[in-house]
């Protein structure tokens, strides 16, 4: 399947800045990147970094006072890799690969150490394996309200879970925080999304089962074969989608993406959906 996508960022300087986006789509076998075109309007410098594990790609604008301009346009086409979750199960600590640990542990906005009571209680005596993450994701979906606007940049896993209001980046995080009390494996993804309304950058989340990372969203405002990566990591502070350094204000954002496809558009599905390498 594939998509055109791209967003439109501009910004008012008063003073020199820098700024450090995580916006381009990343490229990998299943997800394949087709074209891009990244288009940067001021006085600046700007340098570019591809980490080398997840694949995320920053660019870093250092910037003179005055208005900034970011345009960026991709095409990408998507191989979902798809599996009946009844045959996929959780992974037991002495058998996960070593680079996967870190996913285990609590972070800056999922506090799993503190939801591991709430956790257990909730979700301690389910099977372990797909359907539970699937059980928590129902929760969550079920307890937290969706309102934009909500939360901020403060908002953690824990306060969702008392407040039990928030966006789709904290839907990911408590998503995240819940399976970590667990002991699966998790971590947090942006994207773009087909068919979000309003057009905006998207967060969900990936578990760690049969040995492979498997995406979930709770807030199930998209169908997950409509998801492209940008960035994936422990939480949101990770994969911002844009990091600033200076008088800088935000003066519009407009995202789009759109199926070129002829005849598919994504769709709902039970299955398990992957879009990393099965082994």
């Amino acid at each position: 399947m594939k998509f055109n996508l791209g967003c439109n960022l501009s910004y008012s300087l008063s003073a020199e800045s820098t700024l450090i986006f995580n916006i381009a789509v990343c490229n990998n076998r299943v997800q394949h990147l087709l074209h891009e075109d990244l288009q940067i309007q001021a006085e600046a410098s700007v340098d570019h970094y591809c980490s080398r594990e997840l694949g995320n790609r920053y660019s870093r604008i250092n910037a003179a006072a005055g208005p900034l301009t970011l345009s960026y346009q991709a095409s990408v086409e998507l191989n979902a890799i798809e599996k009946p979750p009844q045959s996929i199960t959780e992974v037991p600590p002495a058998e996960l690969p070593l680079d996967v640990l870190p996913y285990l542990y609590p972070s800056r906005y999922c506090e799993s150490d503190r939801l591991l009571r709430f956790a257990q209680t909730e979700f301690g005596e389910l099977v372990p394996d797909y359907s539970r993450v699937t059980a928590i994701c129902n929760w969550i979906y079920e307890n937290v309200t969706y309102l934009s606007g909500s939360t901020d940049t403060q908002t953690s896993a824990f306060g969702t879970a008392t407040e039990r209001v928030g966006v789709c980046r904290d839907f990911a995080h408590l998503g995240i925080a819940f399976c970590r009390a667990l002991n699966i494996p998790a971590r947090f993804v942006t994207g773009y999304a087909y068919g979000l309304q309003p057009p905006d950058f998207h967060a969900y989340f990936e578990a760690y089962l049969g040995h492979a990372w498997y995406l979930f969203d709770p807030t199930r405002l998209v169908p997950r074969t409509g998801l492209i990566r940008i960035g994936t990591g422990r939480d949101a502070a990770d994969v911002s989608f844009a990091t600033l350094f200076g008088p800088v204000m935000m003066e519009e954002m407009r995202l789009w993406v759109d199926c070129i496809s002829p005849g598919e558009e994504p769709q709902a599905t039970d299955e398990a959906i992957a879009f990393v390498e099965l082994p």
